[in-house]
């Protein structure tokens, strides 16, 4: 019974991380996808464009470090 309960918690664990990683690369992939959008619409802010997705995307990947770090 007890090896039954610790299982369930370990994999609880790893779903909880795989679910937060997942989360993040999806959100990485939709501002990468926006921002190339937003580049094709006005190459002359690509610079702008640039800065703000990079920020975007370190936010989006914190939150996946969160997850595995206090999971």
């Amino acid at each position: 019974m007890i090896d039954i309960l610790a299982q369930a918690t370990g994999i609880g664990g790893n779903l909880h991380i795989a679910i937060g990683a997942g989360a993040a690369a999806i959100g990485v992939g939709m501002i990468g996808t926006k921002a190339v959008e937003a580049v094709g619409r006005n190459p002359g802010a690509s610079g702008k464009i640039l800065v703000q997705s990079i920020l975007g995307m370190a936010l989006a990947e914190a939150v996946a470090f969160y997850v595995i770090f206090l999971a």
